[in-house]
């Protein structure tokens, strides 16, 4: 028997007066409208067992599905991600690095690297990224900041640079530590990021790497653990993770017809439940293909005229400089805004305004409108000066 003929039944047969029956419908109605918005920010069910989520375009960042995408969490060695990079843009590959008696006591996963010896940034980041060894992201982290509590600023610097708010690195391995922190919006910003550099790329889609210390009296070999890459033809990456305290978490991307979606899991099981990241990643990934398209908002370079009261012209072009080109669904709704706000005289290149992008309700995008043509204020001064000019003119 369905709820809506048991609630009939049960009104029919109740004591209460017309108010009361009325009053529990409305109850009735409210919780079931709040338990369906509550399902997810964007009022779909993937059924995931993430308990934090999200895919987002990897292009504008946008958040094209959320589950509690702005909780902060634990995520274990998806920390890597920005180790990787702040290495990669702060230091040089073929930079020596001495490993610390620190940096050899890490625990497991390790290389075990033994204190004293020396290698290649390039190879630690391979190890680092390939198997996650937690002595090569510590030896990274000393060779490029000095120390681990200096190589944590630079991450944190990076990552407010890339717009991840929500997030605090105190390790450069994510071994589990007070503070230490992200959300999956965060992470996917900066797996979003770390994707665009192509040294990053090669290193994250490499199947298997070999290496020695400096000396060449040892040799390693890692093998990358990123399975997401042999179940879609288009991934390309980026980075597993696990701890007692964040669960099995991972950073995935993929590149589809032009698209980039760049997904978050945290919290995502914990052992035996190993394979629930792959096949939430999977769900997600599906579900940006399906369901979204590369749609120009606004074109770059975009013109048109506005009137100027009180000017000297009565229209002027404006435009944009920069465009706007997202993910949208059919279900989503764009609209645009115009806002200008000038004082006269106007001269070409000034600021007269922007043009606000709202999706679902949402500003996602701010854009600045600029002058074409100069413009002045059509007053007393500016007659006065026409006069004048005239007047020397035809006395000279």
């Amino acid at each position: 028997m369905r709820i809506g003929s048991k609630l009939k039944n049960y009104l029919k047969n109740s004591s209460l007066n017309d108010s009361g029956k009325i009053f529990i419908c409305v109850c009735l109605i409210i919780c079931i409208t709040i338990n369906f918005l509550k399902v997810n920010s964007f009022g779909k069910d993937l059924d995931l067992k993430s308990k934090s989520a999200v895919l987002i375009d990897g292009n504008t960042g946008r958040i094209l599905y959320g589950k509690n995408e702005n909780e902060k969490m634990p995520m274990a060695s998806t920390t890597k991600i920005m180790t990787c990079i702040v290495a990669l843009e702060s230091g040089k590959m073929n930079q020596i690095i001495k490993v610390s008696s620190k940096a050899a006591s890490m625990p497991k996963v390790k290389m075990y690297a033994k204190k004293g010896e020396q290698y290649y940034l390039k190879d630690l980041l391979y190890a680092m990224m390939l198997e996650s060894f937690n002595d090569a992201a510590m030896i990274v982290a000393e060779g490029i900041g000095g120390s681990q509590e200096e190589f944590a600023k630079m991450m944190n610097k990076k990552a407010k640079e890339i717009g991840a708010k929500n997030t605090n690195f105190v390790t450069p391995n994510g071994l589990d530590a007070d503070n230490h922190y992200s959300t999956a919006y965060d992470m996917a910003l900066i797996g979003a990021y770390a994707t665009k550099n192509k040294q990053f790329n090669e290193i994250t889609n490499t199947k298997s790497y070999s290496f020695t210390d400096v000396s060449a009296k040892r040799s390693i070999t890692v093998n990358n653990k990123d399975m997401f890459l042999a179940m879609d033809n288009e991934a390309i990456g980026i980075k597993t993770g696990f701890t007692g305290k964040a669960g099995y978490c991972f950073v995935g991307a993929v590149k589809s017809n032009g698209r980039h979606f760049v997904s978050c899991v945290l919290a995502c099981g914990w052992p035996p439940n190993k394979s629930y990241k792959w096949k939430d990643t999977t769900t997600l990934m599906n579900y940006g293909k399906r369901e979204y398209n590369r749609k120009k908002i606004i074109a770059s370079g975009t013109k048109f005229q506005i009137e100027i009261p009180n000017g000297t012209k009565k229209k002027i072009n404006v435009g944009v400089s920069e465009g706007y080109t997202t993910l949208i669904s059919e279900d989503d709704n764009v609209k645009l805004e115009t806002n200008f706000n000038y004082k006269l005289p106007i001269k070409k290149w000034d600021v007269v305004g922007n043009i606000i992008i709202t999706i679902n309700g949402k500003k996602t995008k701010k854009i600045m409108l600029y002058a074409f043509e100069n413009v002045e204020k059509y007053d007393y001064r500016f007659v006065l000066k026409k006069i004048m000019k005239k007047f020397f003119l035809f006395y000279l």
